[in-house]
């Protein structure tokens, strides 16, 4: 057997037979993954509200945890707002749909850091479970992370190609996207006061 470091990475070989040297490659079908993404999300968030409800910190973390949940916002919620005026500038003929999925792909990252962030951060704000327009805000959080993974396999699939069906599709989860992110954020300025 010989091991060899390049890097933090170590490569192990062994004198075997030509085939069993070829590294063992699992795939797993994209739509598999978000399936899985998506079913732990509405599993997680029933154990996330009964975490919330039982969390109770010092008023100076809750300021600092206040401070990440508006700068999350800003992440997450920006970079969506920045693919939606790259899509508003296609639909008025400014702009060419490769540029829209272009930039959707340039800020994917930023959009799930943005939304973990306002996640984790949320819980640590003891929100009011009992109030009716916290747990609307809630519903659009969860569906903001839904809706998210749709447009994820969208984006996958204008990668590819553009149908009408699937642009259609994109635009309405767009509507969605927006509805739910001002939801949350309006509700989120209105419990703050």
């Amino acid at each position: 057997m010989h091991v060899a470091f390049q890097g933090s990475i170590a490569t192990m070989t062994h004198p075997a037979p030509e085939a069993l040297r070829e590294p063992l490659t699992i795939t797993v079908p994209r739509w598999f993954v978000l399936a899985g993404l998506a079913l732990l999300m509405a599993t997680a968030a029933p154990a996330l509200l009964v975490v919330a409800d039982r969390v109770h910190l010092d008023p100076w973390v809750h300021d600092v945890a206040l401070f990440g949940h508006l700068a999350f916002l800003l992440l997450g919620f920006g970079a969506v707002l920045s693919v939606d005026s790259v899509a508003l500038q296609w639909v008025v003929g400014r702009r060419q749909l490769h540029d829209v999925v272009a930039t959707a792909g340039h800020v994917q990252a930023a959009i799930w850091v943005g939304y973990a962030g306002l996640v984790a951060s949320g819980i640590v704000l003891e929100p009011d479970l009992t109030r009716t327009v916290t747990q609307i805000k809630l519903g659009s959080v969860l569906l903001i992370g839904l809706n998210g993974l749709v447009a994820t396999w969208l984006h996958w699939h204008l990668e590819v190609s553009s149908t009408r069906r699937v642009l259609a599709a994109g635009m309405a989860c767009a509507a969605v996207s927006q509805a739910a992110w001002w939801t949350a954020t309006v509700i989120g300025f209105l419990n703050a006061h």
